[in-house]
């Protein structure tokens, strides 16, 4: 009976260690596979793509001169925009203002044909241009670009933003403060830290609560870079894995690295600090190469919490830390006692504001980004770290923002008036400013780029441009029609068009017709030269197909928005050159290699005599007709071309036009489409011209085409005058086309006289 119980006991046992030897075989057989699956995850991870770093949006880049066109206001805006601190001009990233004099310290900038260095500058700044212009230290130059402000990025999908940063270009004091506060064996431990473990857990069950943490540089990379931050002991067991196979495979300077890079810091609104090179700058406005002793330790401080320690809302809990984590490295034989004691009387010197936002200028990027979208991938645009240069004139930005801004409170309706404006250059067709609505910081309905309305009047001069080309029949002074008509389908509808202020005037010259914007002409003409070939006219110079091919379209039924008006209106601009807009100059990648350049493009698509007279007619315009109201805003002098655009009910108040320098598109109405009391000249012109009124720019002086000719004519008599005649104008004809007939206007022996005078000097 014995046996028979020690035989069963002996039995169970081998069966118990059979199973239990099972087990561990099967346990360790997992172990080994899950160890295998997180030695993949952990290679595939390093050894591909270790960041999603976000593409960064430059706006243009600030060039200074002796002759240069910027105010003093502007230059401040930009200096700060770019992140530019108040002080003695002394050291890099900051100026020194006293009135209209400026000393302005460079960082420098790796644009992408080459590195701009830093250098000292002082210069003058009076009547919107510099003077006095030196560079007072760092390399000659007689320009200067200013590091361009970084206006926005585009980002991956979990919000995390950096600037990536090599150990060999961090601090030293950074690195040594960083291991002295956080780990202080790093350089021996294997990845996981046993004695520091157990230490940490005496003093919280003693404490009762956490009040240390064991964990390497490895373990917080390990935790940032791949894992979540429950804490739960299969995310602790898989933690000190991924630690110490992190550490099998990579070298420690190579770990570090990544952690600087990887390091939460902080938040910007729904977008994440990471790393100590978008910090340094986020902080202070500095590179990370420029900090001074007491701002990589509030920086190191920053770890242990970032929103705890965060210097800008707590700057009492901020000083302490830093001050704790100087006096570690001094005790840890890093600092000596006068450079620990100096560092702590230091105040923190964080800037005033962020060096830079997220996406400051919404509806712009929004422009980049569609532009962007032609070549590129919208992943890699969020992951690749490209560098986009754009079009963006901050200065010209302010203006629109400010124009849309106060404009709009004060016109009749504004309660739920809505605005946009878009600016180019006038001869580059670069995108120097675009405010899509009255918020310009909302990242939302993008106006100017979707608001697709009826253009009205503004498409007058496509029309009279169609007809002007046929020199023979067409000139500015050909005498049109002013009477109602009905026109009658075959369906039996009736369209009978009028003018705004209803009334007709009979007969009316060209160019009276267009300055004053008169619809029955312009029908009468449209209807003469054809609306196929009015369609093909607005298609040259840009316009998006389809077009309506209705009557209608003569007085601007055709639906654009704002920027596809700025195209069409670019041709206007530079006399029959469609120059397609840009909003982006250069791309490169991360390392500054070229990607993709964005050249001026021009295409002549109209006879630059039959423009030119267009242009005569819109500059009539600012003077006599529909655009008076702008020299309000506007000096007297300064000579503008423009045309008003209204639709039914003041549904769309519409203003396009262009200085020497800047064209300009303006819309103002309702979201929900209903009618205003506005027009073009009431509602968009005020928008318009407030902005052009806040820019130092030059007049419109086009150059007249070889085959234009300017006489003084008669208008009333179709016929050639002299200067000296009553109603004599001075009009531009194409070569062939002006007037046979002379009008004498009872002067002969006056100009007799002269002719005799003039010749005594001219044998």
């Amino acid at each position: 009976m014995t046996r028979s119980r020690s035989s069963r006991k002996k039995t169970m046992g081998r069966s118990l260690l059979r199973i239990l030897f099972r087990v561990g075989l099967l346990a360790t057989f997992l172990l080994a596979g899950w160890v295998v699956y997180l030695d993949a995850q952990v290679t595939d991870r390093f050894e591909g793509r270790r960041f999603e770093v976000p593409s960064r949006v430059y706006a243009r880049p600030l060039e200074l001169y002796d002759g240069a066109s910027v105010s003093a206001a502007g230059l401040t805006r930009e200096l700060e925009l770019a992140g530019y601190r108040r002080g003695s001009g002394n050291r890099p990233g900051y100026y020194q203002r006293n009135g209209q004099r400026f000393v302005i310290h460079t960082r420098g900038f790796l644009f992408p044909d080459g590195e701009e260095p830093a250098r000292q500058l002082s210069l003058r700044v009076s009547g919107d241009q510099v003077s006095g212009f030196s560079v007072v230290s760092g390399p000659s130059s007689a320009i200067v670009r200013l590091e361009p402000a970084r206006i926005g990025g585009i980002y991956p999908a979990h919000r995390e933003d950096r600037v990536l940063v090599q150990l060999s270009d961090v601090p030293q004091p950074l690195i040594d403060g960083l291991l002295a506060v956080e780990d202080q064996n790093f350089h021996e431990h294997i990845g996981i830290a046993p004695l520091s473990i157990a230490r940490a857990f005496v003093a919280n069950i003693k404490a009762g609560r956490i009040v240390q943490g064991g964990s390497t540089l490895t373990q917080q990379l390990v935790k940032n870079f791949f894992l979540t931050r429950d804490q739960t002991l299969v995310r602790k067991a898989n933690e000190a894995l991924m630690s110490l196979l992190l550490e099998f495979h990579y070298s420690k300077d190579d770990i570090l690295e990544t952690y600087l890079n990887e390091v939460y810091l902080g938040q910007a609104g729904n977008r994440s600090i990471n790393g100590f090179g978008l910090a340094s700058q986020f902080y202070f406005g500095e590179r990370l190469k420029n900090l001074d002793l007491h701002q990589m330790a509030l920086l190191v401080g920053m770890v242990k919490g970032p929103s705890y320690y965060n210097p800008r809302r707590h700057p009492e809990r901020a000083m302490a830390r830093r001050n704790l984590v100087l006096k570690e490295m001094a005790e840890a034989g890093l600092l000596d006692a006068r450079q620990a004691d100096q560092a702590q009387n230091r105040a923190l010197d964080i800037s005033a504001q962020p060096s830079y936002n997220d996406n400051l200028y919404p509806a712009y990027i929004d422009l980049v980004r569609r532009h962007l979208a032609r070549d590129y991938r919208d992943e890699d645009l969020r992951s690749e770290g490209l560098r986009i240069f754009t079009t963006l004139d901050p200065a010209i930005q302010q203006a629109s923002e400010t124009a849309v801004r106060d404009t709009l409170p004060k016109l009749v309706g504004s309660e739920h008036l809505e605005g946009a404006l878009v600016v180019t250059g006038k001869d580059s067709g670069e995108v120097l400013a675009l405010v899509g609505g009255r918020d310009p910081r909302f990242a939302g309905f993008n106006r100017a780029l979707d608001a697709r309305r009826p253009i009205g009047s503004l498409v007058k001069p496509f029309v009279y441009l169609t007809a002007l080309k046929q020199p023979e029949r067409y000139t500015l002074i050909t005498p049109l029609q002013d009477k109602g008509f009905v026109l009658e389908f075959d369906d039996g509808r009736r369209w009978q068009p009028s003018n705004y202020d209803e009334e007709e005037r009979g007969e009316v010259p060209l160019h009276r017709a267009l300055s004053h914007s008169l619809n029955l002409p312009t029908v009468r003409v449209g209807l003469d030269v054809g609306i196929p070939a009015v369609q093909d006219t607005l298609r040259a110079f840009g316009a998006p197909t389809p077009i309506p091919d209705y009557p209608s379209v003569l007085l601007g039924s055709l639906s654009l928005t704002p920027v596809e008006v700025a195209q069409i209106y670019q041709g206007l601009a530079t006399s029959g050159f469609n120059t397609p807009l840009r909003s982006i100059r250069e791309v490169t990648d991360a390392n500054n290699q070229p990607l993709s350049r964005y050249s001026l493009k021009v295409e002549q698509v109209a006879d630059n005599g039959a423009v030119h007279l267009v242009q005569y007619a819109m500059q009539e315009a600012m003077r006599e007709g529909t655009g008076r109201s702008a020299y309000n805003w506007l000096p007297e002098q300064l000579s503008l071309a423009g045309k008003t655009g209204t639709t039914d009910d003041g549904r769309d108040a519409w203003f396009a036009g262009f200085s020497g320098d800047l064209l300009a598109v303006a819309w103002v109405g309702r979201d929900d489409n209903r009618g205003t009391a506005l027009t073009g000249a009431s509602g968009a012109l005020p928008v318009w011209s407030e902005m052009m009124a806040r820019v130092p720019q030059y007049g419109f002086s086009p150059v007249v085409p070889d085959d234009v000719q300017y006489h003084w004519v008669n208008v009333g008599k179709q016929a050639l005058t002299e200067e000296h005649c009553p109603d004599a104008r001075f009009m531009p004809f194409i070569i062939g086309s002006e007037p046979e007939d002379i009008y004498d206007c009872g002067g002969a022996v006056g100009r007799e006289i002269r002719s005799w005078f003039e010749g005594l000097f001219n044998e």
